[in-house]
This record gives structure tokens, C-alpha cells and sequence, in this order.
């Protein structure tokens, strides 16, 4: 199979060190055979019919609420039991079932993604409220992207979730732990992802591309760490509400515009030859189909601007954008998003 415009996405089994990575569309037909035993399923309303085998096949099933991943997990800890934890949802979801499994080992998660989040590839999540933060993340050992469920989001969500993928695909080669094969990646995941949005309403041809690039933005991050774009990106989720995609897609404008000064070969020739536009442009592009194209629209005020600028501040994590970014630079950059 091909995506619309001639990229080949093709199906593919990928074994990956300790994990297993399927892909494909009909895929999820196979997610009980490669479980193999007991499971406990952690979902959402939305996200459970579109896998209308795997609820009869749990132990159990536990709705994740939303919510902050270290406070949900926090609540489910005592209620969740089982070696196996099925995560069949969005970022969210799958990083409370990463949570679930580090605050009480030996436990393995089972990852089955229904937005462009990437968090199946990634050992990065927040820990459970009450365990040690030292404590060593966890990384699915199963991954199963189906695009039909991966990239089945309306339109305006899908471009709010590409926002999170392609900024983990733009910022990851740009740290300290940028190595070739992570940039090899991400430099597909960008191609994938802007011709699947070659059009503001994506076929099917298109979703595929980008689950896939999705996938391998995913794994690009995973490699390289995240900085500058991910701190101001998340502290608008964490301390001001906005949606986790819609906050990426929101900010990666801005947030590539500062990276350009940093890696400006970086994002004028490699970056710009693979999206097919100059970064910058297509990131505004993207965030307008979104339909909450700036801060103001997404209901933050001016004194939550204010405290995301302090809090963002002090993340450790822009030491991996270097020269990192002070509270006076994440400040113009929340400025130029309001």
C-alpha cells in the first residue's frame, strides 16, 4: 500500500530489542494473539469500541478519567492489579498505563494508540503521585499502531495531535543526544507527516502516512530527548489546561522559529527539503487547521501566561536545547502564541 502521495506505507512487524512494534491498518485484529494471557485494559469511552475485541477479553477494565498522569495514576495504583496493562487511547492513557507499571514492577505494557501522541515508543512519563521520581520509566513491550485507530481523530484534532508529532520530529536531532539514525527518522516522520496533510480533510491514504509518522517521530524522540519545545509546550497542559496536541500545535511555530537561531542548518536545508516547505510556514499552516490557532483561543489568560513562563523556566529539560532558553525568551515565545 501507498500513502496519496506516492510515500510507501507499508504494513511491517519490527523487532526492536526487547519490544515488539506492528503496524498496519486491520491490525488490532491481532491484538489478543500477540497479548497471549490475561490482561487488564485501560481505555477511555471513546477509545474502547473502536477495539470492540479486546473488553471481553480483560480481566478487568478501567476507565482512565482525565486528568494529570501523575494524579490518575495515583488513583488507579490501588484499583489496577494484573502483568499485563493493555493501554488503548491517546497519550494520556498510555502514559498512566507506563505510570501503572513503574510504580509496581515486573509489569509490562501492551500499547495501542488511537491519537498521534507517539507515547508508544517513548520510556518517558510521569510517575505515579507517590513514587520515587528517580524511578525508571517504562517503555511498552508491545506497540500496535493501526492507522484506523492511530489517525481516526476529526480533522481539527488530527492537525492539533500531528502538531505534537512533528515537533518531536523538529526538535529531537537539535539536542545533545542527536545521534543518525534518530535523524533519519525524524526526517521521514516529517516528509510522512506533511504530505498527510496535504489536504485540510486526510483520506485514507493519508492517515496512514501519518500514524506513520507519527511511529518514527516517536522513536526519534525516545533517542534524542526533547527540550526547549516540549518544556513550554507541556507547561501550557500541565498549568493552564490547554490540550496536549493543541498546546504543540499551537506553539510550534514559535518554538521552531527559536530552534532555526540554534540549528540553522538544521531547519534551512534538511528539515525544510523534507517537509517540502520552509518549517516555519508549514507549522503555522498546520496550527491554523487546527481551529485554535492561537493561546487566547484556547482559553489561557494572561496570568496563567505569566505562571507558565515561571514554570517552564525551571524545567532541567532546556539544558537539551542549548543555549537554553531563559524566562524571558519562553515568555516572548508565549507572547507570540497569545
Amino acid at each position: 500500500m501507498a500513502g496519496e502521495h506516492g510515500i510507501p506505507v507499508a504494513p511491517f512487524r519490527w523487532r526492536d530489542g526487547e519490544r515488539l512494534i506492528v503496524f498496519g491498518r486491520g491490525r488490532v485484529s491481532e491484538a489478543r494473539d500477540l497479548i497471549r494471557g490475561r490482561y487488564v485494559l485501560l481505555s477511555t469511552p471513546r477509545a474502547t469500541p473502536a477495539a470492540p475485541g479486546l473488553p471481553g477479553g480483560a480481566s478487568a477494565v478501567h476507565d482512565v478519567p482525565s486528568g494529570r498522569v501523575d494524579e490518575v495514576a495515583g488513583q488507579l495504583r490501588s484499583a489496577v492489579e494484573g502483568e499485563t496493562l493493555v493501554a488503548l487511547g491517546g497519550g494520556r492513557v498510555i502514559d498512566v498505563a507506563k505510570a501503572l507499571a513503574a510504580a509496581d514492577p515486573p509489569r509490562r505494557v501492551v500499547a495501542i494508540p488511537t491519537t498521534l501522541s507517539g507515547a508508544e515508543m517513548t520510556p518517558v512519563h510521569r510517575h505515579a503521585a507517590g513514587v520515587d521520581p528517580s524511578t525508571r520509566g517504562v517503555r511498552p513491550s508491545i506497540v500496535l499502531n493501526d492507522p484506523a485507530l492511530s489517525a481516526s481523530q476529526p480533522p481539527s484534532e488530527l492537525a492539533q495531535s500531528a502538531g505534537n508529532a512533528l515537533g518531536h520530529a523538529i526538535e529531537g536531532p537539535t539536542t545533545p543526544l542527536g545521534n543518525p539514525v534518530a535523524t533519519l527518522a525524524a526526517l521521514q516522520a516529517a516528509r510522512l507527516i506533511a504530505r498527510g496533510f496535504a489536504s485540510a480533510d486526510p483520506g485514507e491514504g493519508a492517515r496512514d502516512a501519518l500514524a506513520l509518522g507519527a511511529l518514527l517521530a516517536g522513536y526519534a524522540i525516545s533517542s534524542t530527548g526533547y527540550g526547549l519545545h516540549h518544556v513550554v509546550s507541556q507547561t501550557l497542559a500541565r498549568f493552564a489546561g490547554v490540550g496536549h496536541g493543541a498546546a504543540n500545535a499551537i506553539m510550534l511555530p514559535e518554538s521552531v522559529r527559536a530552534l532555526r537561531e540554534r540549528a540553522p542548518a538544521w531547519y534551512l536545508e534538511a528539515l525544510a527539503e523534507a517537509l517540502g516547505f520552509e518549517p516555519q510556514e508549514f507549522a503555522s499552516r498546520l496550527r491554523e487547521m487546527t481551529g485554535v490557532p492561537r493561546l487566547r483561543d484556547a482559553g489561557v489568560s494572561e496570568q496563567q501566561l505569566e505562571r507558565c513562563a515561571e514554570e517552564a523556566s525551571r524545567r532541567p529539560e532546556l539544558q537539551l536545547t542549548p543555549p537554553p532558553a531563559d524566562a524571558e525568551e519562553i515568555r516572548a515565545l508565549y507572547g507570540a502564541a497569545y
